[in-house]
């Protein structure tokens, strides 16, 4: 093995072991307690190495919630594939994608409530970014009317799911009617779809 091929192979793992660490501080005690500092310390290296790798707090939030999003697919993937196309799929993706939200609080938020730099919705959109919507499209282009744009479809029934997520999560819809809502939703937006 060369010389550059280990540095390469140690500068992944110190990056790995940056992001893991921020994962778990974060789900821990919130994004306020992950700084770059304390992150320096959970990985016993320094800060000139964290901001080797990454430019600073922000830039490790965007790195866990790309990882967040390659998650995230996965999970609606094997939602999706588990079930028929049509309402089934629809219903399974949205119970996925808002028990993903739930069990993972803080990295839910730095995928899609915090401030971050990362490309959505255009072509320089990371590939896990990309790739969690393309699940998420898969689940309703079977249920679009003819005419529908797919994206557009999407987008709206995305944005009906982080609503609720954020409004329950916040205190303002009680946690005891998710289902029913979550129901709702399905069914209104898969009217007609088998």
């Amino acid at each position: 093995m060369s010389i550059q091929t280990r540095r390469e192979r140690e500068r992944a793992e110190r990056e790995r072991l940056i992001v893991a660490a921020a994962r778990e501080l974060a789900e821990a005690e919130g994004w306020d307690a992950v700084t770059t500092r304390r992150l320096a310390a959970e990985i016993e290296y320094s800060q000139p190495v964290l901001y080797s790798h990454f430019k600073g707090k922000d830039a490790i939030m965007a790195a866990v919630a790309v990882e967040g999003c390659a998650d995230l697919a996965a999970e609606l993937r094997a939602a999706r594939t588990a079930v028929p196309e049509g309402r089934a799929a629809l219903a399974a993706v949205g119970e996925a994608y808002t028990a993903f939200a739930r069990r993972r609080p803080a990295l839910y938020d730095a995928m899609f409530t915090l401030a971050s730099d990362l490309p959505f919705a255009t072509p320089e959109a990371p590939a896990a970014l990309r790739e969690a919507f393309g699940e998420l499209s898969a689940a309703v282009a079977p249920v679009a009317a003819e005419g529908d744009d797919p994206a557009l479809l999407t987008e709206t029934y995305w944005a009906g799911l982080h609503g609720l997520v954020t409004l329950m999560r916040s205190g303002r819809l009680p946690e005891g009617g998710h289902e029913r809502r979550l129901a709702l939703l399905i069914g209104h937006f898969a009217a007609g779809a088998a």
